[in-house]
Order: structure tokens, then sequence, then C-alpha cells
């Protein structure tokens, strides 16, 4: 017989078995939509999912050695392809890295050595003795044959216009020398006084101003360069100074030690002749010292 009784007239204990009653009315109504559906099925009572799970798993087939061979090849295939790609990207890396330096290479500009200018390839006053059958005439023997070629094909130098700083007058008074000073100390330059290399600065500028001159023809101006002293003068006449170079020794050299032509911090004197005495196969070269106050 159905309880006709009001929510209020229940207890506690009845209330909750009706609340139990009515929760699984609908799950069991829940349930039977699921079967209906097949989103649910039916498990035999005693039964649990795990009885069935266990009931239904069988053993995996074992396979085939074909299958393992492919399955292996598969791998070798994976494996190379990974070696390839790490080669890939290193060799990448490898040959962009030698492209920057190569053209980092190219970029950086060379430091370049000025190249010496050859001025002389033996000392200026080179000639033969006037004894010889030709005379007194410019050596080429002293030249050494591998730069024959390049002095030949040398154009004669430009003289440059005697300027009012320039070596005018020459005079060594402990060997009586007095003589007029031209620029230039080619074979006809010196035919005319002492002469001036091309190049080397005006007297007391710094720097080695050269000069050289005969010793047994045309005037025979240097022929007494080897009795000069430490402490002789040397006097440089321009158009309005004399400049006094002090004499600091002298010294026998070959036609070819051009080298003691080069330029000094100081202004020096370098005074330079055939030696010895008509026979001029050697130089006689006298260095001397700007004198100061």
């Amino acid at each position: 017989m159905k309880d006709r009784r009001s929510v209020d007239d229940l207890s506690i204990d009845e209330l909750q078995r009706v609340l139990s009653e009515k929760k699984r009315i609908a799950r069991e109504a829940r349930l039977a939509q699921y079967r209906q559906t097949g989103r649910a099925v039916h498990v035999p009572i005693g039964e649990t999912p795990d009885a069935r799970l266990a009931a239904t798993a069988r053993p995996p087939a074992p396979r085939s050695l074909l299958r393992r061979i492919f399955d292996f090849f598969l791998l070798l295939v994976e494996v190379g392809a990974v070696l390839g790609l790490i080669y890939v990207l290193y060799n990448g890396s490898h040959i962009l890295s030698q492209l920057n330096q190569e053209v980092a290479q190219v970029l950086v500009q060379p430091t370049f050595s000025p190249t010496p200018l050859i001025t002389a390839v033996v000392l200026p006053s080179g000639h033969t003795p006037p004894t010889a059958p030709d005379g007194g005439q410019f050596n080429e023997a002293e030249i050494p044959p591998s730069l024959r070629p390049l002095v030949q094909s040398l154009p004669q130098p430009v003289l440059p216009t005697q300027g009012p700083t320039q070596a005018l007058r020459l005079v060594i008074p402990a060997i009586n020398v007095d003589a007029p000073v031209t620029q230039g100390d080619s074979f006809e330059q010196l035919k005319k006084g002492a002469g001036q290399h091309l190049g080397t600065p005006d007297p007391g500028q710094p720097g080695n101003l050269v000069l050289s001159a005969h010793n047994d023809i045309y005037g025979e101006i240097f022929k007494n360069l080897d009795q000069l002293k430490p402490g002789d003068e040397v006097q440089l006449y321009t158009a309005s100074q004399v400049f006094t170079y002090i004499i600091t020794g002298w010294q026998i050299v070959e036609p070819t030690r051009v080298n003691l032509m080069d330029a000094t911090a100081h202004p020096s004197l370098t005074l330079i002749s055939c030696y010895p005495y008509l026979v001029d196969t050697q130089r006689i070269v006298v260095s001397a010292d700007l004198k100061t106050e």
C-alpha cells in the first residue's frame, strides 16, 4: 500500500530511504537508456570488469622473421637519418665559418711596405783612370751585371734650378779646396765641380747632404780627402749663409756601398771620391756633422 504521508510526517531515516530509492530508480533508468544506445553493456551478476578483461586478453602472436628484419631495417633508416641530419648541420656550420674567414681575409687590407727608391747602384764619381787607353770615362764595369739593363733604361734625371737655400760653393781649408757646387752627380755634372746627389737636403737641414767630386780628373778637387782629420772644417755657402760641418772620420769602401748615402736624423755631410789616386777601383767616404754653436 502506497504511503501517503507528507514529508513533514516522515522521520529522518524514512527520508533517507526515500532518497536512496529515488536515486536507484534514476540510475537504473539511465543504464537502460545507455544500453539502448549502445553506450553500456550488460554485465552478468558476479562478473567484474577485471574478470572480463582477463577473459578476453590473449598473448600476442610472435612476429615473423621477415617482420623483425623489416623493423630492424626501419630502425637503421631512422638512425641513419638522424646521423645524416647531424652531419649536414655540422658541415653547414663548418662551411659557413670557413666562408666568414675567407671574407674576413679579403676585407683585411694588407700593410704595404714602401718600395725603396733606387737612387744609385754604385757610389757617385766612379770613372776609369786618366791613364787608361780611353782616358777618364764613366766606369760602367762597376755596376753589377744584373743591374746594368735597369741603369741603362733609366731616363736622365731632371736637374733642378739652383735655389737660394742650396749649396753654391764648397770650401775645405785643410786641403785647399774651393769649388762650385752643382745639382746632380752624373759624370757630366762632375766636370763642373762638386756635385750634390739629387734628393739630399740643403745645407743646415736634417739629413745626409752628399757631395762628390773627382780625384784625378777635372780639377782633382777631392784628390786629398785622405789627408782630412777629425775636427777639420768643411764650409758650405748658400746665397745668404755659410754652414760649417766638422769632420768625424773617413773610410775606404767598395763602390757598391750605397747605404753610406742613407738619410740621417741630424744634419750631416758625406764627401765621396774615387780611390786610390790614378787607380779608382774603390771609394773614399768622408763623414761630417753640422757644427752647432
